[in-house]
């Protein structure tokens, strides 16, 4: 009954704020702008979403290499795919991730190695996105001249700087307590994994240009999505405006960010002096383009060994 009421939550969620961004928009003219060029860009905005699931993919092979559930590159590519599926179908801007976990774990990894793995792959991409917003920030309080908006936007991010420092200064701690006591001994694991990954001279550098690299090509995929409709939009402005609202998008308050991610670059374009509508405009197009990715995602599920054996004993992984 909670995980019914939590999903209709989300679905009323979304619903709302789609409903209120979509006051703003004229679909009409906004399909009028739609041409043979337009496609092109599109389809050059899915590649790239392709490019950066397999960027993350590299990532996350580092990750859980450290966790002790190594990955063959196909079958943590078909993984992410899959996840990418059921990040538009679970009522959470993070159900690929239990998706991943559970194939994983089914995999021979185990449960804990698992859930190591993607936990703290998420966490580094989150540290690094706001560490990406932090670097932007002169940049992007020239852009924003409202001060609701600058405030947001420093709360916001320093929020999650903070986990995700937060986060790892816990993992540097060396009270035996925090890897005994119940309530700290997973957190801190991954915490202690985290360290060892970022701050390792063989793994640390590629996985920090890894995870910038995968919040960039979101930009990227953004970019082409404003040149698909021709918006009066700069690469700079994209560059400044998207990375906030991907942070606040990863709230799993909605389905696949659908509603907030809306409502939020609305408000984001408005704070940076640009038309609200188009800040609509160009994130419905986003959300479609992660849409036909995870529906080649689903495609990707229904043909893959992990559905067919669905129910029945575990797949192996090759050590």
């Amino acid at each position: 009954m909670r995980r019914i009421l939590l999903s209709t939550a989300k679905i009323l969620i979304s619903g709302a704020l789609l409903y209120l961004a979509l006051r703003k928009v004229d679909l009409s003219e906004l399909f009028s702008r739609f041409t043979v060029t337009s496609l092109f860009w599109i389809g050059l905005a899915i590649a790239i979403a392709f490019l950066q699931i397999f960027v993350g993919v590299l990532r996350w092979r580092e990750v859980s290499a450290a966790c002790g559930a190594p990955l063959e590159l196909a079958r943590a590519m078909r993984y992410n795919v899959i996840g990418s599926f059921f990040n538009q179908t679970l009522p959470s801007a993070i159900g690929g991730d239990a998706v991943r976990l559970w194939l994983v774990a089914r995999a021979g990894a185990g449960w804990r190695a698992a859930t190591y793995s993607i936990f703290v792959d998420r966490a580094i991409g989150l540290i690094a996105l706001a560490i990406m917003i932090v670097a932007s920030l002169p940049w992007s309080y020239s852009l924003i001249a409202d001060p609701h908006g600058r405030s947001a936007l420093l709360f916001v991010d320093l929020a999650a700087l903070a986990g995700g420092l937060g986060f790892l200064v816990f993992g540097a701690l060396k009270w035996h307590w925090l890897r005994t006591w119940w309530a700290t001994h997973h957190i801190h694991a991954c915490a202690v994994i985290a360290n060892r990954v970022i701050f390792s001279r063989s793994r640390g550098p590629a996985v920090v240009i890894l995870s910038l690299a995968v919040h960039v090509l979101a930009v990227v995929v953004a970019w082409c999505v404003v040149l698909s409709i021709a918006a009066p939009v700069g690469f700079s402005d994209v560059f400044m405006l998207v990375p906030p609202v991907m942070l606040i998008t990863m709230m799993p308050i909605s389905i696949a960010g659908w509603g907030v991610r809306e409502a939020t670059m609305s408000l984001a374009f408005g704070f940076a002096g640009l038309a609200a509508n188009e800040g609509v405009n160009v994130s419905l197009l986003f959300g479609a383009v992660y849409f036909i990715v995870g529906a080649i995602g689903g495609l990707v599920w229904i043909l893959s060994a992990e559905k067919a054996a669905q129910g029945s004993a575990p797949l192996g992984v090759p050590e």
